[in-house]
């Protein structure tokens, strides 16, 4: 089959599933939360109407009472008892929103109220979105030596061949990304917040590693949250490493696909294109002394294959 036509092939197929797969989510999705729904919903209404039994409020006047209070609430501000007293615009709570829009986790809570507001925080992120994924890359790429190319190269030492060598260390190092970036910061979560499970906290870390940033979990939200400035900037600083984790994981999954030939089968990028020199340093060398370029014969050309790495290795 010729390459173009494989290409596209590929990308239909690709798209195709995509589609499936959303409708598979939906289809899921609906089943269970449909139901759930519509018991709040008959709550909600039952709620009213007793409410309206029990007061001289008419429902014109509470219906303009809640939509008000609802609207207030996106924002972040609750009429409830203790949420009055403290302000979503302090400068620990302005960093925080900041934080979350410049990782694009977006939680939604607060959201900017002034037309202004929300002009500064399209130009804002215009530079600071680009700017944090910049930042990500270049920490990612000064930790793949000690997390990636050192560890892989103790494997093949020890006796692996470069393909499981790679799969070995892809695995442990997603146990260690799940224990670290997600139980056990979920394990602290669920301690500080009063009304989160430990799935509800591990459920939060996810989504908010995943960058989706749902606004259902927002930490620090509490009113009366003790020492609310300092933890609000402990969870700026555990996302910042998590989702320097997240990626540190996706590119080693990228640089093991290269490896097994998956981004040649699938017709994808190879990693490589991407990386600095650090990252191209061989991960093992036969000779543990190499001598200098000025003891080498001029004539005799570099073998590539004799060091081998993971844009080296030989795929056949």
């Amino acid at each position: 089959m010729h390459s173009a036509s494989k290409s596209w092939l590929l990308l239909s197929g690709f798209v195709l599933f995509y589609i499936i797969y959303l409708l598979f989510g939906a289809l899921v999705f609906s089943s269970i939360e449909r139901p759930a729904e519509d018991e709040l919903r008959l709550d909600t209404q039952r709620l009213k109407e007793t409410f309206l039994n029990q007061s001289c409020v008419s429902a014109a006047t509470l219906e303009l009472f809640l939509s008000r209070v609802l609207a207030a609430n996106k924002h972040g501000v609750s009429v409830l008892r203790n949420s009055s007293s403290r302000s979503n615009w302090d400068l620990a709570s302005s960093m925080f929103f900041a934080n979350t829009l410049v990782t694009t986790v977006g939680y939604g809570h607060p959201t900017p109220l002034s037309d202004a507001g929300k002009a500064f925080s399209i130009a804002y992120a215009l530079i600071g979105v680009p700017f944090t994924m910049l930042v990500l890359t270049a920490c990612v790429q000064r930790i793949m030596q000690p997390l990636v190319l050192a560890p892989v190269g103790l494997l093949q030492r020890a006796g692996l061949k470069p393909r499981p060598a790679t799969v070995v260390h892809f695995l442990l190092l997603l146990l260690a990304v799940v224990l670290c970036c997600l139980l056990a910061p979920a394990a602290v979560f669920s301690a500080l917040e009063a009304s989160w499970t430990f799935l509800d906290s591990v459920y939060f870390c996810f989504i908010s590693l995943c960058t989706i940033g749902l606004g259902d979990f927002v930490p620090a939200a509490r009113p009366g949250q003790p020492y609310r400035a300092l933890y609000q900037v402990a969870v700026m600083v555990y996302l910042f490493i998590g989702l320097m984790m997240m990626y540190l994981l996706l590119r080693t999954f990228h640089k093991m696909a290269d490896v097994h030939g998956l981004t040649t089968f699938f017709q994808l990028p190879r990693c490589e294109a991407s990386l600095m020199d650090d990252d191209t340093e061989p991960i093992v060398c036969n000779d543990p002394t190499p001598p200098r370029p000025k003891d080498r014969p001029a004539t005799k050309p570099l073998d590539p294959g004799s060091q081998p790495s993971y844009n080296s290795i030989n795929k056949g």
